[in-house]
C-alpha cells in the first residue's frame, strides 16, 4: 500500500524523484538520511517525520506544519542549536513501531503547500550546516526503494516512468503476458527492453546453452564463470533480470509440434529463432489462438572486407495475417553469413528495439499513425521502409 499511495500521490512521488529516501509507516512520512551537525560539530545522518493526511488513496496535506525528528539536536556548523526550528526535545511515541527523539516547528507565512514543500524545507534547514561542514553530504541520495511483490513487478521503484510522467501510459502493458521465443541475439535484446516495462510475465523459450558467441550478441557483459557453467539461455537470461524484477518463466526447450500448447494463455509473442524451419508450428499455434506477434529476422552478407543487410519486423495480428507467407521464408538458406559472424550486436539490438517499438504501437503506447506490418531497414543506404498497412 505504501508503494502505491507514494505512486498516486504527487508531492511523495517528487520526493522520491529527486533522490530523497522515503517510507511510509503507520500513517506517518518518513524521509530517511537527513544530514545534520551535532553540538560536537559531526555530521550524522538523522530522518524527518511528519504526520500522513490521506484522502482516499492519495495523499492530502492537512496543514499541520511540526514535524518529527529521530536523531541527535540538529545544530549550525559551530555546534549551536538552530534555534529556528525548535519545538520540543522529548522523546515521543508517534506509533507501536515508530518514536521519535524531538519535534520541530517553522511556519512559513502562508504555511507548506504539500508534503514535498514541508519536508524539504525542513530537510534544507537542517542539512544546510552540515554540507558546509562537508560538502559532499547530501540528503538526495537516490537509494534504491524496495518494493513488495503485491505492489509492483519490479523490485524497486520505477522512477524512470514517474519522473516522465508516463506511469499511466506504461499501465497499457501491465495486462500483457509475453512469449519470447528464442533468446539468442536479437531475443535477448527484446528481453532487455521488455523486462523494463510493467508486464507482470515475460516467458522465455530456447533449448539451447548460453557459450561464448551469445555472450558478444547479448546484453550486458557474462563472466566467464557463467560461460563455464554452460547454463540453458532461457535460464541464464531468467537469472540475470531477476536481479531487476518478478515474473520471468524459463522454458528450457525448443518450441515444436509436439509442445506449443505452452503458448496458451499468453497474450503476445515475439519470434525471434534463427532457424526458418522452426516457424511454421510456432505461428499456426499463435493464429489458432487469436494471439497477435512479431517474427524478427535479420539477413547479412559479406560484401569483399564489409557486411552488408536487411532487418526485417514482421507484424501478425487479427486483423492480419495474410503477408506472413510472402514477408516470411520458412525454408533454411544455402548460405548465411548471420551464422558464422557474431560481431552484430548492434544489429540484434536495433532490430529488438524496432520490434518492441512496433508492439508499443499495438497497446496504444506509442502513437501509430501507419498502422504497418512490415518493415524493413537497410543497412547500406540506411532506408527503413514499411509497408502492409
Amino acid at each position: 500500500m505504501s508503494r502505491e499511495l507514494i505512486s498516486r500521490s504527487p508531492d511523495l512521488q517528487r520526493l522520491v524523484n529527486e533522490g530523497y529516501e522515503v517510507e511510509i509507516r503507520s500513517d506517518h512520512l518518513l524521509v530517511d538520511s537527513i544530514p545534520y551537525v551535532t553540538s560536537e560539530k559531526q555530521v550524522r545522518l538523522g530522518t524527518l517525520i511528519s504526520k500522513l493526511a490521506v484522502a482516499g488513496d492519495v495523499a492530502k496535506y492537512g496543514g499541520d506544519h511540526v514535524a518529527y525528528f529521530v536523531g541527535e539536536q540538529p545544530c549550525n556548523k559551530d555546534g549551536s542549536i538552530i534555534t529556528g526550528i525548535e519545538h520540543q526535545s522529548d522523546r515521543q511515541a508517534l506509533a507501536a513501531d515508530l518514536t521519535s527523539d524531538r519535534s520541530f516547528s517553522n511556519k512559513p507565512s502562508d504555511n507548506y503547500t504539500d508534503y514535498f514543500h514541508k519536508m524539504t524545507r525542513y530537510a534544507e534547514i537542517i542539512s544546510a550546516p552540515a554540507i558546509a561542514l562537508s560538502p559532499g553530504v547530501t540528503a538526495k541520495t537516490f537509494k534504491p526503494v524496495e518494493t513488495a511483490e503485491s505492489e509492483s513487478v519490479f523490485l524497486y521503484m520505477d522512477t524512470a516512468s514517474t519522473r516522465a510522467g508516463i506511469n499511466l501510459i506504461g499501465q497499457k502493458l501491465a495486462g500483457e503476458r509475453v512469449a519470447i521465443i528464442g533468446v539468442g541475439g536479437t531475443g535477448s535484446y527484446v528481453l532487455d527492453l521488455v523486462s523494463k516495462t510493467h508486464v507482470p510475465e515475460i516467458h522465455l523459450f530456447d533449448g539451447d546453452r548460453f557459450v561464448n558467441h551469445n555472450a558478444f550478441r547479448a546484453p550486458g557483459a557474462a563472466t566467464i564463470t557463467d560461460l563455464r557453467l554452460g547454463t540453458n539461455k532461457a535460464a541464464y537470461f531468467r537469472e540475470v533480470y531477476a536481479r531487476m524484477r518478478r515474473g520471468i518463466v524459463a522454458h528450457d526447450e525448443y518450441l515444436t509440434e509436439a509442445n506449443v500448447s505452452a503458448l496458451e494463455a499468453l497474450t503476445f509473442a515475439f519470434v525471434c529463432v534463427d532457424k526458418p524451419s522452426a516457424k511454421p508450428p510456432i505461428f499456426r499455434k499463435l493464429e489458432a489462438l487469436g494471439v497477435p506477434f512479431i517474427d524478427v529476422g535479420m539477413g547479412i552478407e559479406a560484401i569483399d572486407d564489409r557486411l552488408r543487410g536487411v532487418l526485417r519486423i514482421t507484424t501478425s495480428t487479427t486483423s492480419k495475417r495474410d503477408h506472413l507467407d510472402r514477408r516470411v521464408s520458412v525454408a533454411e538458406p544455402a548460405d548465411d553469413d548471420y551464422r558464422t559472424n557474431i560481431q552484430v550486436a548492434e544489429l540484434n539490438a536495433l532490430n529488438a528495439a524496432l520490434a518492441v517499438v512496433k508492439w508499443k504501437k499495438l497497446r496504444g503506447f506509442y502513437l501509430d499513425l501507419e498502422n504497418e506490418h512490415n518493415s524493413t531497414y537497410s543497412i547500406d543506404c540506411n532506408l527503413l521502409t514499411t509497408d502492409e498497412q
